[in-house]
């Protein structure tokens, strides 16, 4: 079989070129498979029902998601987040960057602690540009501190959505033949989460460190003018919740039972009355729904890539093309994971697929579980930051822009880009030649 024919090739070129060209990720994932399966000489149908046996491969990950997005929104109901976010916007400093670094330290609760992604930035943005105005602080820093806050501590630390990404990551590795537990991927992890502080203070402190001017145009800054500042027998259960979460996660290790436990909580304890309930779980539908299919999908197409039986082919032939160069192994394998994920937008979404490839891959070049694990999470995080698709560059810009100054592709994309994507890169490439 000749390599421009190898099923694994084709369907994840065919993947990119679908999700570049801007069709839906889902639609992408299911043709692309379906391409790699018929060149493989599977069926239609065949295809079709490994695709869904796949399923299984994240069902436990599509449940959390489902979970976490149902408990923020129930905590965004009871409305403790964005008085948070109010009181915070009005005690920050009269020092640009000193303010910059305090938005990118609390924004990392937002992943892990008390898991609204990014559901805070248009709270606590909007009234604050007037101060970033009077400052003269340049809104591209200030997007590279916001887009550090909702990427750097899902890769560096197991809670939250921290536990989902290392949950699949290390599933992903046992399920292709390296056993890994979580552990193993939160104890080299933290060497990408450096990386991209590093990436931080230069984007603050050298790239965007001068003073930028805009002009002072009234913000959209309903969502924060509706937050009371009254604290409520509401917010004192949704404290609770969140302690609750974190405890039992702690003891039983699983993401959907503590979110879960947490839910029951604030329904049990009215932050959330009963009536309500229902809204709360389409609110979470609505927010990570479709990424908790994307998941389920991503498991599916692994599952059909790995049934044609050539990801041993294309293995040979990329070692053949490395020449057994470590280095040149190293960066071949994150700039597919940058290519990939940057057609999808999303680096959980990514996980499965990169990971038929990568195990393999590293295992014949040598490389050990800890550089391994370091190579496929900077894959997997790589075009997170910088994807126009992606909540990390999505959310940044819908906070920034509230008085329509801020560019969505030039003063959020490429700075994001450059500045965690570069570094993220080179700390993988470098360190997994070490570890």
């Amino acid at each position: 079989m000749s390599i421009l024919t190898n099923p694994v090739l084709v369907a994840v070129v065919v993947l990119c070129v679908l999700c570049l060209l801007k069709l839906n990720v889902l639609m992408s994932l299911i043709i692309s498979a379906l391409a790699g399966a018929l060149i493989g000489s599977i069926s239609i149908p065949d295809a079709m029902k490994l695709l869904c046996s796949g399923f299984s491969r994240n069902a436990e990950t599509a449940l959390a998601y489902v979970l976490l997005g149902t408990f923020a929104t129930a905590i965004a109901t009871s409305g403790l987040a964005d008085m948070f976010s109010r009181k915070l916007s009005r005690v920050m400093g009269r020092n640009g960057k000193i303010v910059l670094l305090i938005i990118a330290f609390i924004g990392c609760f937002s992943q892990n602690l008390v898991p609204v992604h990014i559901a805070f930035i248009p709270i606590l943005i909007p009234p604050m540009l007037s101060l970033f105005n009077e400052l003269k602080i340049d809104r591209r820093a200030a997007a590279c501190s916001l887009c550090f806050s909702v990427k750097a501590p899902y890769i560096a630390i197991p809670f939250g959505f921290g536990s989902i990404f290392m949950g699949l990551i290390s599933q992903n590795l046992t399920d292709n033949g390296w056993a890994a537990e979580v552990g193993d991927v939160a104890k080299v992890n933290w060497i990408l989460a450096l990386a991209m502080l590093i990436g931080l203070l230069l984007a603050i402190f050298v790239t965007y460190g001068k003073p930028r001017e805009y002009k002072n145009v009234a913000a959209d800054t309903s969502a924060s003018d509706a937050v009371s500042d009254k604290f409520t027998a509401a917010h004192a259960v949704t404290i609770v919740a969140i302690l609750v979460v974190v405890v039992v996660q702690i003891q039983w290790e699983s993401l959907p039972l503590s979110t879960l436990a947490g839910l029951l909580v604030m329904f049990v304890g009215q932050a959330v009355k009963w009536n309500q309930i229902d809204d709360q779980f389409t609110g979470g539908i609505k927010i990570m729904g479709m990424v908790a299919i994307v998941m389920l999908v991503a498991g599916g197409f692994a599952e059909v890539i790995a049934a044609t039986g050539a990801v041993d082919e294309l293995v040979e032939a990329a070692i053949g093309v490395m020449g057994g160069n470590k280095i040149v192994a190293a960066t071949m394998i994150t700039l597919i994971g940058l290519l990939v994920t940057m057609g999808i937008g999303s680096s959980f979404s990514t996980i499965p697929i990169l990971a038929l490839l990568y195990v393999p891959l590293c295992k014949r070049m040598g490389f050990s579980l800890s550089a391994t694990i370091l190579l496929m999470s900077a894959a997997a995080a790589l075009g997170d930051a910088g994807s126009p698709a992606s909540d990390s560059t999505l959310g940044p810009t819908a906070g920034l822009n509230a008085d329509g100054q801020h560019n969505h592709i030039w003063d959020t994309c490429v700075p994001t880009f450059i500045h965690f994507n570069i570094p993220l890169m080179l700390a993988a490439i470098i360190f997994s030649q070490f570890i």
